[in-house]
């Protein structure tokens, strides 16, 4: 009988085993997941938008769901998916026009992608705080 030869080892497809995770993998892969959030949180002011328009007693109903504890973290997550997506775009808009691909340039942009959604998303929540009087 012939010897069956065992197939020969093929190279594995890269993966994340393989990749040391890096600041600007992770970026994409946050601004993949904030995109999908969004759809999410739209669903959630189309909501809001249709109790308005459907009466006082519903509306008051939905500002309540938005207005406890989990409605609020819902929403504070929402402001700051929607502004890391959006510098996430600026990020990918300005890669368009050929300009930023430097490593150090691409780091710097993920850095400051970051930093910007989080220290924007406190901004909007303070002044919002303290437009309603701070209580």
């Amino acid at each position: 009988m012939a010897d069956a030869k065992s197939p020969a080892p093929r190279p594995l497809s890269p993966h994340l085993q393989i990749y040391t995770p890096m600041l600007t993998m992770m970026m994409s892969i946050v601004h993949r997941i904030t995109g999908s959030a969004l759809y999410i949180g739209t669903l959630g002011l189309a909501w809001w938008l249709i109790a308005a328009a459907s009466g006082p007693a519903y509306f008051d109903f939905v500002q309540a769901v938005f207005g406890s504890l989990l409605g609020q973290l819902a929403l504070l997550f929402y402001t700051w998916a929607l502004i890391h997506h959006m510098l996430g775009g600026l990020r990918h808009l300005v890669w368009d026009t050929g300009r930023g691909f430097e490593l150090p340039t691409v780091e710097l942009m993920a850095r400051t992608g970051l930093a910007g959604s989080l220290l924007l998303t406190a901004a909007i929540w303070l002044f919002i705080y303290l437009a309603m009087g701070g209580a």
